[in-house]
């Protein structure tokens, strides 16, 4: 907690707006879109739910299909599968880790060719680092298709000076406890068309028809934000550029410490984007290091330090079995081959330097540098 929480949950207990409506809510909406130069913003439960709700505004529908990338949690996924859709995972390429505009396009290709283009693209920024959106966004112009850019983990990133999640035609963040900045839980909706953030409210409140009685002619959901959530984000969201100078430090010390290890390589960040760091992540070369990333990771865990796996890539969960999926390279898979190597390091913005010259120095031990 940044310090300043507690002044918008006292106004909101002042004043008692502790419903999913109220000053925190409508303030925290009108300052994210301020901060990532967007018109407007609906604040919801979750980042999860800001997806799904994007995926009705883009008019989703059983049987259709939407493009999406694999390299991510099963949150960026699943509102796919509320919806009766069906997921089309697409690889990620080597220089963002993210997806990669050669294995859409090949996708895209197949898709006009059979006469069924996808409803949307979701697009994510994998663990801070934004995608290459000068590649990826004229693809899907070509095809007409909306991109919803999942920008949960990637709040304070750009590319180009633009901030991330301001891509698509929606893009999405997420305030879970573990985020660059949280709300304990929830998320928000961004984009510049305001009617449709209008609608996004109207069906995140139970889509209520204005009438005196409760009257519904369409689905709803119970997905806005508290007011008492929505002041901690305000008090969190005046020092987002505080945590991405603390994650970014936390970066440049793992990799300053680690840049002589040969068979590390960390997660890039190309030409013209900055990430916000949010994790610090990066793969290992078996054959030069001598042993695999999970031999590693279970050698930090077994010092009391919270190192994992990146993601398992969608396209290879037991959920998403029989989901199509489209590589970067013909022969192989970018996004195996980073989950298989990959290793996930602490990086929390409030962590010490003691901890983290714990951390790398385990990691020397282990390699036995």
């Amino acid at each position: 907690m940044s310090g300043n929480e507690m002044k918008y949950i006292n106004d909101a207990f002042a004043t008692n707006w502790i419903a999913p409506l109220g000053p925190n809510v409508e303030g925290f909406e009108k300052e994210i879109a301020n901060f990532v130069g967007v018109k407007g913003a609906a604040a919801v439960s979750s980042g999860t739910a800001a997806i799904h709700l994007a995926l009705i505004l883009l008019n989703v529908q059983k049987g259709d299909t939407v493009f999406c990338s694999s390299l991510t949690f099963v949150a960026t996924a699943n509102p796919i599968l509320y919806l009766g859709a069906e997921p089309v995972f697409i690889d990620s390429e080597p220089e963002s880790w993210n997806m990669s505009p050669i294995a859409l396009e090949k996708a895209f290709q197949q898709a006009a060719a059979r006469g069924k283009l996808p409803k949307a693209v979701i697009i994510v920024n994998l663990y801070g680092q934004i995608a290459k959106m000068d590649e990826l966004l004229p693809i899907c112009e070509k095809y007409q298709v909306p991109v919803i850019e999942d920008a949960a983990e990637s709040l304070g990133s750009t590319y180009m000076g633009k901030a991330s999640g301001t891509f698509g035609t929606f893009g999405i963040y997420s305030f879970n406890g573990n985020k660059i900045i949280t709300t304990s839980g929830g998320g928000i909706l961004v984009s510049n068309q305001l009617d449709a953030l209008e609608k996004a409210r109207f069906l995140a409140t139970q889509a209520r028809d204005p009438a005196i009685h409760y009257q519904h002619s369409e689905p709803g959901y119970n997905y806005r934000l508290s007011n008492i959530l929505a002041g901690i984000g305000r008090g969190q969201l005046e020092v987002i550029e505080e945590r991405v100078q603390a994650r970014r430090r936390i970066f440049e010390i793992y990799q300053q410490e680690l840049q002589d290890v040969s068979g590390i390589t960390f997660m890039p960040e190309f030409h013209g984007s900055f990430s916000n760091r949010w994790l610090t992540t990066f793969t290992i070369n078996e054959e030069i290091i001598g042993m695999t990333s999970r031999e590693l990771i279970e050698a930090l865990v077994n010092e009391n330090v919270e190192a994992r796996p990146v993601w398992k890539p969608l396209h290879l969960q037991p959920l998403f079995k029989d989901a199509k999926y489209f590589t970067h390279f013909d022969q192989q898979s970018v996004s195996e081959n980073l989950f298989l190597s990959g290793v996930c390091l602490p990086s929390g913005s409030n962590m010490s330097l003691e901890d983290q010259q714990r951390v790398f120095e385990c990691i020397k031990k282990t390699i036995k540098l």
